[in-house]
């Protein structure tokens, strides 16, 4: 060991500005082309300074760039010169030596005093240095003439022999009137730095607190991390949960401590951005030596993390003395978790730290403030404001009550809806296997009209057509409806289809879906009507599946099977997915109790008699064929659901369409639920008053509509 030490960048600068009558002593080697300095401390030690900057980091790239290297490392990360970062790590550039001109201020800070009490006493600032390259490329000339700075804190409230109880995230139902109750007893007052919500959850507490001689600090509002959030946030955490303390106490608060805050001494720019932010807004910002890591409740071993390790921790800590480590501020929680251990431990702390001779004191005794000074009382002439607050944060914490147990509500109805409908949509793939098994409707061939309303489908239109003329099902005619387009719909499926018996065209004014379906089943044949979307495939079995249903005479309609036939991207995909598992799921099991809501456009079959008594499709809604069903359960008839019979839609390919269709269902179920309003729980139409529409109303409506919130 030659004695001599290491030193960061930092810590050499920091060095120079203390020991140094000018930054002009700082030298500069031609020779070795490396900075340097010398000063003698006062006891006649001479002291010499080499350290590697910026500068010197650029003639080392330079060097070794003849070489061919293919890429450098830096050590030690932290140990730099910051502005070497101009010229590092930019794909073999080095960049010009002008870009060193600025020294940037490093990441230590320079703390002065003792105590936990924190002030920002001064900001970072910049240094400058004069630099030149001589004809080798390389840096043959550096003047420091401006040294940087970074932070610098100042610390107070060190005094030996007091000690200051602070609790941090409360309050909490279970732990903070316990700890109250024991501070009470043994007569000490403690500092409760309160999160916002937690006080807005138990405005009782928060006025105990004060009631009783304590003190309260700003903890935040909701215990974020305040080094990682932007200041706007830390504006909002902190101004909200003041003004939650002004409107419960009638006082306001200096103290504050920013969450995640280990110790009394923030260690990064990060870590100090809210302290200065908190400082700004005229707050103290108050730190801890003293932590016994109450919050912990296993050990690093796995073994319970016990009350009398907790004083022990505490007293231990307690007992040093170097003027770095010393501390008068104990850092307890009293809410987070399960703070049984903290409650058990503090009567013995209380009595072990004064028999040690300790004389308990709050955050403000240490700081030299009185009551008023550190929980100064809302002028009069602020009441008005104060009570207004009061009543805002009730009326948030009312609408946050409800809100959770909506969320708990909604939890248990969902996992119950899941199950009732599992076992529902069980028991109709079970009769469906039997209706397969008997060969249920095979003998019955009813004459079926398929009605496709067509505005301008000339793409699609064809494609469809073919679908349904490769049914296996023959007794069937197609009624092609065009509903007044602008393109050449008629026209393609004229010339396309002209020596087709199974297929006539007709064309009318636009007038909307529904008048081109009531059109097209009005100039039908069959006794059975299928109603089919323009951009939908039929597979082969389609049509028969449909047809065989109406074999049963309680049959009013049925609904088949619709599927996503684009599944061309992620959104399509995802949409092919909630058909499978939500849409043709909960058709299946409400088939089971006869309270479908709807007979889908894409894929569903009317009996003729049903629809001439339902009155056809109307135009009241946007969800036509969800008025329909509804209408037709009210009949009284049976609406069925046949998987066999499978549609391919086109479902919306971008998010943009995929919005404007769902908008377009949600606010037409919803006319639909409002124009069938007399049917919620109206005994008179059995399950679909008591079980479809409740669902509707509750899944459908009233869940999305609250759980943005």
């Amino acid at each position: 060991d030659d004695g001599s030490e290491d030193l960061t960048f930092q810590q050499s600068l920091l060095t120079a500005k203390e020991s140094l009558d000018s930054v002009s002593d700082i030298k500069y080697d031609p020779a070795s082309k490396n900075p340097y300095y010398e000063y003698t401390e006062d006891d006649g030690v001479n002291h010499t300074v080499w350290f590697l900057d910026a500068s010197t980091a650029y003639n080392q790239l330079q060097a070794a760039k003849p070489y061919g290297i293919a890429g450098f490392a830096l050590w030690r990360l932290g140990s730099e010169d910051p502005s070497l970062w101009s010229i590092f790590g930019s794909g073999g550039k080095t960049g010009s030596p002008d870009d060193l001109a600025k020294i940037k201020y490093g990441y230590d800070v320079d703390f002065e005093g003792t105590g936990e009490i924190l002030q920002v006493v001064a900001q970072p600032q910049d240094g400058i240095r004069d630099i030149r390259a001589g004809n080798t490329g390389q840096i043959d000339h550096e003047v420091y003439q401006q040294m940087p700075s970074s932070y610098v804190i100042q610390r107070t409230g060190d005094k030996p022999g007091k000690i200051a109880l602070t609790f941090d995230d409360g309050p909490d139902p279970v732990w903070t009137p316990q700890v109250l109750d024991v501070l009470k007893q043994k007569g000490v007052k403690a500092t409760f730095f309160i999160v916002g919500e937690n006080g807005q959850a138990n405005p009782e507490l928060v006025k105990r607190i004060v009631a009783e001689g304590n003190e309260i600090g700003n903890h935040s509002f909701t215990h974020p991390n305040l080094a990682e959030v932007p200041l706007r946030v830390t504006d909002l955490e902190l101004n909200a949960t003041e003004r939650l303390i002004e409107a419960l106490t009638g006082r306001s608060t200096r103290l504050f401590r920013a969450p995640y805050f280990g110790d009394a001494e923030p260690r990064t720019p990060d870590e100090i951005d809210p302290t200065v932010q908190a400082q700004n807004l005229g707050y103290i910002s108050v730190g801890l030596h003293l932590d016994p890591d109450d919050w912990k409740l296993r050990n690093d071993d796995g073994s319970p993390h016990t009350a009398e390790q907790i004083v022990s921790e505490v007293v231990e800590q307690a007992k040093n003395t170097t003027q770095e480590e010393r501390g008068n501020i104990v850092l307890l929680h009293d809410s987070g978790g399960n703070r049984q251990a903290t409650v058990d431990a503090l009567p013995m702390l209380i009595d072990q730290l004064r028999a040690n001779g300790y004389e308990f004191t709050t955050v403000a005794g240490l700081a030299d403030m009185t009551e008023d000074e550190a929980m100064p009382p809302i002028p009069q002439d602020q009441s008005f404001y104060t009570k207004t607050d009061a009543y805002v944060f009730y009326a948030i914490s009312i609408l946050g009550w409800i809100m959770k147990w909506l969320f708990l509500v909604g939890i248990i109805l969902g996992l119950g809806r899941m199950a009732f409908i599992g076992a529902l949509a069980f028991a109709q793939y079970a009769r469906s296997r039997r209706r397969e098994a008997e060969r249920f409707g095979e003998g019955f061939e009813p004459l079926v009209s398929v009605v496709v309303p067509a505005f301008n489908e000339e793409r699609v239109i064809v494609n469809t057509i073919m679908s349904l003329l490769a049914s296996d099902y023959k007794n069937f005619e197609i009624v092609i409806v065009d509903d007044g387009s602008t393109d050449k719909t008629f026209k393609v499926v004229k010339e396309a289809f002209a020596r087709e018996p199974k297929v006539t065209v007709f064309s009318k004014e636009n007038g909307g879906k529904a008048e081109a379906l009531n059109y097209g089943w009005r100039v039908a044949k069959g006794d059975v009507i299928i109603a089919l979307d323009a951009d939908t495939l039929f597979q082969p079995q389609t049509i028969g599946a449909l047809a065989h249903r109406f074999a049963d005479k309680t049959i009013g309609a049925v609904a088949g099977n619709a599927k996503v036939g684009n599944r061309i991207n992620v959104v399509t995909k995802w949409q092919a997915l909630e058909y499978v598992t939500s849409q043709n799921f909960d058709r299946r099991a409400f088939a089971s109790l006869n309270c479908i809501t709807v007979v889908p456009g894409s894929v569903g079959a009317w009996r003729r008699s049903v629809l001439e008594e339902a009155g056809g499709f109307s135009s009241d809604t946007l969800a036509e064929d969800q008025d329909l069903t509804i209408q037709v359960r009210k009949l009284g008839c049976h609406i069925g659901y046949e998987e066999n019979a499978v549609g391919l839609t086109e479902a919306p390919d971008s998010l943009r369409n995929l919005a404007k269709q769902r908008f377009r269902w949600s606010y037409g179920t919803l006319q639909c639920m409002w124009k069938h309003k007399t049917a919620l729980l109206n005994p008179r139409y059995g399950t679909l008053g008591f079980i479809a529409m409740p669902n509707v109303w509750i899944f459908q409506v009233f869940f999305p509509l609250v759980s943005p919130i």
